[in-house]
């Protein structure tokens, strides 16, 4: 894997912790990447909506939870998050389909770490970052993100997304682990359904929020 950067302002790792980042073997899951039957196979697609891969499809599996953020929605976040892009590192990690973290790299971001648990998922994210020819760009691990982020830290990034499966509750103890992979003024961008407001502790400070009829995001600023 390419090299990673350290921090907002862009310390390289040194070339034994790009090697340790590349051959690293979480433990984090227990099986082999296999292809799934039938039901795992793609059963629609949303598109990037702005940037240079602007129209680019991604497929999106028939599994259960998975839930891509809506057209609308990831319009009107990005919209927030545009003039924080440029340069940053970004960290997705309830990948999916990949659409928030390959939308922020389309849209500027120094590169981003898709996050994903399901080998179905993370073997179409592998596909499509070789299609956008992105490996430099974007980075896809296999494994389960709350058990991720209590391991050694792999580096700090400028922007963060959870959208985990709503079924999960996974927001409480990613929430409760983030603080050291974050940058001094990290953005935090949260959904959850419309019926459930996830708020983070007195360390981030609202930004926007909407709602629709489904789901509840919301984009927060790290306290300096």
């Amino acid at each position: 894997m390419p090299c990673l950067h350290a921090g907002e302002r862009g310390i390289v790792q040194s070339p034994r912790k790009r090697r340790q980042w590349r051959h690293v073997n979480t433990g984090l899951v227990d099986a082999p990447m296999t292809r799934r039957h039938a039901a795992g196979a793609a059963a629609g697609h949303v598109r990037i909506i702005g940037g240079r891969w602007r129209g680019t499809r991604l497929p999106v599996a028939d599994l259960p939870g998975l839930r891509p953020t809506p057209d609308r929605v990831r319009e009107t976040l990005f919209n927030w998050l545009q003039p924080v892009l440029p340069g940053a590192r970004v960290l997705d990690l309830f990948a999916g389909s990949g659409a928030l973290g390959l939308e922020a790299v389309s849209r500027g971001a120094r590169e981003a770490l898709l996050v994903e648990r399901d080998p179905v998922l993370v073997e179409a994210l592998h596909a499509t970052t070789q299609r956008l020819d992105a490996a430099k760009t974007v980075h896809v691990l296999r494994a389960d993100a709350v058990s991720l982020l209590r391991t050694p830290l792999h580096g700090r990034f400028d922007v963060v997304f959870v959208d985990p499966p709503f079924a999960d509750g996974a927001w409480a103890p990613v929430l409760s682990a983030l603080a050291p992979w974050l940058a001094d003024d990290a953005w935090l961008y949260l959904e959850s359904p419309s019926e459930q407001a996830i708020d983070p502790d007195a360390s981030w400070l609202p930004h926007r929020e909407g709602r629709t009829r489904d789901v509840r995001y919301a984009l927060y600023r790290r306290r300096s």
